[in-house]
Formats: structure tokens, sequence, C-alpha cells
């Protein structure tokens, strides 16, 4: 047997052992709580504690590019070890990329790697436009990790993880060659210039696409586990909001009444809104550039827990998670996390 198929297998078993028979639901939780009070008045409020075999948290961050701000991520990967989620995933954009040169690529991706495997759970990748602009990319891309849209589940949860380049190698390649020639305008003449360029007109610049293939997947994905608690999609660019937009809108129309929410990057702020009456989420940075006139450009970290009540999420902002000293891991105050708040250059 394979290694990967043995720990899957591995841990499948062992995550079933801890059901109750015959139910496919977990064992009663046990607390042992104890205490040395003899009065019938105690000095707490209840002994209802919020814990529960149900209940799991994981951790989610954004963008790192456009220009990756130095020591951020670092700080981030080393606040993430003192939360101890179960598991990390990201929105994309890990890397700068744009390039086609294969050796470049490689030293991005391991010093990414390098980073990421700091943490202590494992880190989920979610491929963004910087990851994934070109073909040469896409085969980088699976090469060193796979397919570019997947799903798995935990703890009868499921998460589903787009790609939203998910363009024709030619479309693709045409979209690269037109991003290379908007960065070169913008290196010579600045960043005012970058609206009229023909990359930033391009649809798919902001809102990515969603192949009919992917959509395909994703719906039999869904189809075949109709009773999970709650499913969670991670994405790039929000596909949604593409004119005309179809094969999103059948992995949409697939979820039906089932609750879900949906997380996305890119655009380097966080934006909170509702759609067919869920929460759709687009984060801020982990690290990338932050731009004028963005509505909340802010380095942070999102907490969710998972429970059978439903869901919970925290976003917390890397300025203000500092460890058992009372400092920022790594030094982190000489850092700017929020550019409009520290008068940094932005």
């Amino acid at each position: 047997m394979k290694l990967r198929a043995f720990v899957g297998a591995f841990l499948s078993a062992t995550l079933f052992a801890c059901a109750t028979p015959g139910s496919g639901k977990p064992a009663p939780f046990e607390l042992n709580f104890d205490h040395g009070v003899t009065t019938d008045a105690t000095p707490w409020t209840h002994e209802q504690f919020d814990a529960a075999e149900d209940k799991f948290n994981f951790a989610v961050f954004s963008d790192l590019t456009g220009g990756e701000r130095e020591g951020v991520f670092a700080v981030a990967v080393e606040q993430l070890r003192l939360l101890r989620p179960e598991f990390i995933i990201s929105v994309g954009d890990l890397i700068e990329g744009g390039t086609e040169n294969r050796a470049s690529l490689a030293l991005e991706w391991d010093s990414f790697d390098d980073r990421s495997k700091r943490a202590v759970a494992p880190v989920f990748y979610v491929g963004g436009n910087h990851d994934l602009i070109s073909p040469v990319q896409w085969d980088v891309w699976s090469q060193r990790y796979g397919p570019r849209y997947y799903h798995f589940t935990y703890r009868n949860t499921l998460f589903l993880v787009l790609d939203t380049e998910d363009n024709s190698p030619e479309r693709q390649a045409e979209i690269h060659r037109a991003r290379s020639a908007a960065l070169e305008r913008v290196m010579l003449e600045g960043w005012g210039i970058y609206a009229d360029t023909a990359y930033a007109k391009m649809q798919e610049t902001h809102t990515g696409t969603v192949s009919a293939a992917q959509s395909e997947y994703f719906r039999e994905v869904i189809g075949a586990h109709p009773d999970v608690r709650w499913t969670f999609l991670f994405m790039h660019k929000p596909a949604w909001l593409k004119d005309g937009e179809q094969h999103f809108l059948t992995i949409e129309q697939a979820l039906g009444d089932r609750p879900y929410t949906v997380f996305n990057g890119h655009n380097h702020d966080y934006l909170y809104r509702q759609r067919r009456g869920r929460d759709y989420i687009q984060l801020g940075t982990t690290g990338g550039v932050q731009l004028p006139g963005k509505h909340r450009a802010v380095d942070h970290i999102m907490l969710v827990t998972v429970s059978e009540s439903g869901i919970d999420i925290a976003n917390l902002e890397m300025a203000g998670i500092f460890d058992k000293t009372g400092r920022l891991p790594l030094n982190g105050e000489e850092l700017c996390f929020e550019a409009a708040a520290c008068g940094a250059e932005q």
C-alpha cells in the first residue's frame, strides 16, 4: 500500500474508532471536572463547559503578494503556533510568481514551503493568480502539489477548494501576457496608469474563471456528501461576481439549502457580504501589499470554530496577537500590520 493511502486509511480508522458504534456520531464527550468547594454556593457561573467532542477550529490566512512585506507572514506563522488551530488554509496568492522561469518559481515555492512548515498544524494550499497566472505555473503547481482544485472532509464537515484561474491554456497565456505588459507600464509610469491597461480591463482579472469541468467535479462532491453539518468554500477571486457566470452558479445551486460559507481573497481588504442568505467573506492580507483607498486593509488571521450548533468566526489583527512575554513574535513590533493606522507608505 502506498504511504499516502496508508496514512489516509489510518486516519479514517482512528477517527471512526471515536464514534458510537452503529450511529456514525461521535461518542459522548466526557469532561473530568472536580473541585474543592464544599458549599452550595460556588464562585463560578455554571458548569456547562464550552467543550464538546464535535467541536473544532481552523485558521484562514490571506494574500502575501503584490509586493510581499518582509517578515509579516513569518510572524503570522509564529502566531498560529500560539493559537494552535487544528489546521490552516489559505485563500491564495502565496508567491509573487508572474515568471515562467522554473528555477525562480522553485525558489519562491521553497521559501513559502519552508515558512509554512513551521506551523504546528497542516497548511492547505489554495492557488491565486500570482500562483497560477500561466500554464507554466500550472505545471509547476501540479508537480509540487497535485490538483489545482480539490476537496476534503474533516469531522463531518466538507471543504471545497476552488481554482479561479481555470481558463483554457490559450486564454490563460493571453492573460499572462497582458499582465506582464501592464506591470511593465506600472514600473515606468506608476500605479496610477494601471486601470487603463488591457489587463485591468479583463473580467478574469477581477472575478476569475471556474470551468465546466470544475463545476461538474464539485457538484458530484456535493451530491456525494448530503449530510455534512457545514460546507466551506475557499477560492482566490470572487467568481460569483462575473457577468454571465454559470459554472459557479451551478455549484451554488447544488449546495441548495444546506449551511455553507464562502471565503475569498485577491482584493487585499476585508469585506463581509451576504448572498443567498449565506456569508461570503473576503479576507484582507497576511503580508501582501496594502493599497490606498481600500475599505479595511489589515493583516489578520481568521479563526473559525465549528460545532453542532453552527459556526463562529473571529478575526484577529496580527498587531494584537502577542506571546506570554507580552511581545509580538519575531520582533513583530518593528512591523506595520495596517498601513492606514501606522502612517506607513502603502
